[in-house]
């Protein structure tokens, strides 16, 4: 059973097929890669699987469970989480504070400053532990308005993660950032592979032929290809449409 299973999902806008009968599978542990052109669909699919859109037609199941009709707050309690193409930290707190929402949000409960401190006491050494795992925790008390452009992204990757998913959707985590800093990112989303499924979104290719166990191409809406990263890179269909002659 693959932890991640999309059928036949379809959205239309206006007449216009933003994604047209996409079927995908994503296997538990795996890193699968979804890559296209600019208005290739990706963010709609993005949308849907999430249940910020919802589908006109197609099935999604997540480890098992038929997701279609769910809201978002219910798929992401079912295990599926996502971190989005802009940061979207909360700047008027510091780092860990921010990770302590997403445990609390994950746990049920809203964030309070007058908890029993047995109850403060564990809410922080969850979330410095997961600091400590994305490689944050020397700033763990900085505000976020003094991180890097990458350190923001890391620390979005650490809130997603912090809802505990089985599946984790990383919509172009690379966006905006140097070749320093994607080198790091590269290196980090490298190091959580294995621990949860994740589907990657993301436009730069050096990243994904060298983070994906496998990759879907997304064109006009429509996968054209899936495999590994030797099949994509060899598909003489993907060339044309999308990874160019070189």
């Amino acid at each position: 059973m693959a932890l991640l299973e999309v059928n036949n999902l379809h959205k239309s806008f206006g007449g216009i097929s933003a994604t047209c009968d996409v079927s995908i599978r994503v296997e538990k542990g795996e890193l699968h890669a979804i890559i296209g052109p600019n208005g290739a669909g990706k963010t709609t699919l993005i949308s849907q699987l999430t249940g910020d859109l919802e589908s006109d037609s197609g099935t999604v199941y997540l480890d098992g469970k038929n997701i279609t009709r769910l809201p978002m707050h219910k798929r992401a309690r079912l295990g599926m989480a996502r971190s989005f193409q802009i940061t979207s930290v909360i700047d008027n707190m510091s780092v860990i504070e921010n990770v302590m929402l997403s445990v609390q949000a994950q746990s049920g409960h809203s964030f309070r400053f007058w908890q029993p401190v047995s109850a403060q006491q564990e809410l922080t050494e969850t979330s410095h532990e997961i600091l400590v795992n994305v490689g944050l925790q020397s700033r763990s008390l900085h505000r976020t308005t003094e991180l890097s452009h990458g350190e923001r992204r890391q620390l979005e990757v650490a809130m997603a993660l912090a809802m505990r998913p089985k599946l984790l959707l990383l919509d172009e985590p690379m966006a905006g950032m140097g070749s320093d800093e994607s080198i790091k990112m590269i290196d980090f989303i490298s190091s959580i592979k294995g621990g949860t499924g994740i589907l990657l979104i993301e436009h730069d290719m050096d990243a994904v032929f060298k983070l994906a166990d496998r990759i879907s191409v997304l064109v006009e809406g429509n996968i054209i290809a899936s495999g590994s990263p030797e099949q994509i890179r060899d598909d003489k269909q993907v060339r044309r449409a999308y990874l160019g002659d070189e």
